[in-house]
């Protein structure tokens, strides 16, 4: 089985705790200086597949552009998790009271959605099906890095938790331009599902995702 290497985009604009970036966010200049640093990358990767959210397809891109690999599919399979628009651009202190009456209850009720953001069952989902899509991408391509963010990597590396998974991602975020492999149970799990009914490089939108 090919191996699948998990990457965080660099450092965005506006980062700062408990923040939620728009997606828009691009990288900066120590962003760009996190990934050149991450290089080399571990050996044997062939090829890479990116989430389209702008600060991970500009991480994807340097990294090709660095090291010659190239980049087979940008999916929405590999996108952060979607936070309602209530809180985008916000950070903890102005969360609105919406957004906190959901985060006290989303591990108890996990498939309970705040507006349009997805739940923790959207969330765990998409995940499962992302941890089948790269088992057959990178059958076809060979070793595989996949650039995403930090609470859905959280989640895709703790498939077994299941829904709250997503409490683990977020009390243990990713460094940014770290990479990790992705763990041999994750994989073995992937190899006997089913694939998503998607090509490989076409966006996936969970449920209630804007267009």
């Amino acid at each position: 089985m090919a191996d699948i290497w998990l990457m965080r985009h660099g450092v965005y604009e506006g980062h700062r705790p408990g923040y939620h970036a728009p997606h828009e966010a691009a990288l900066t200049l120590e962003g760009r200086d996190q990934v050149c640093r991450s290089l080399p990358l571990p050996e044997g990767i062939t090829a890479i597949v990116t989430s389209p959210i702008p600060r991970a397809r500009q991480t994807a891109t340097l990294v090709s552009h660095l090291t010659g690999l190239p980049i087979v599919a940008t999916s929405g399979l590999l996108a952060e998790w979607r936070a309602p628009s209530i809180v985008l651009g916000r950070s903890a202190e102005t969360y609105p009271p919406a957004y906190r009456a959901w985060r006290a209850r989303r591990l108890a009720n996990p498939s309970l959605r705040c507006e349009d953001g997805e739940s923790l069952t959207d969330l765990h989902t998409r995940a499962r099906h992302c941890a089948t899509f790269l088992h057959h991408t990178a059958q076809r391509h060979g070793p595989l890095l996949a650039v995403s963010h930090t609470l859905f990597l959280g989640v895709l590396t703790r498939l077994h938790e299941g829904p709250a998974a997503f409490a683990a991602a977020a009390k243990v975020p990713w460094r940014f331009a770290e990479h990790r492999l992705l763990p041999a149970p994750q994989r073995a799990a992937s190899a006997s599902s089913d694939p998503p009914s998607r090509t490989a490089g076409q966006s996936w939108r969970s449920p209630r995702d804007p267009s």
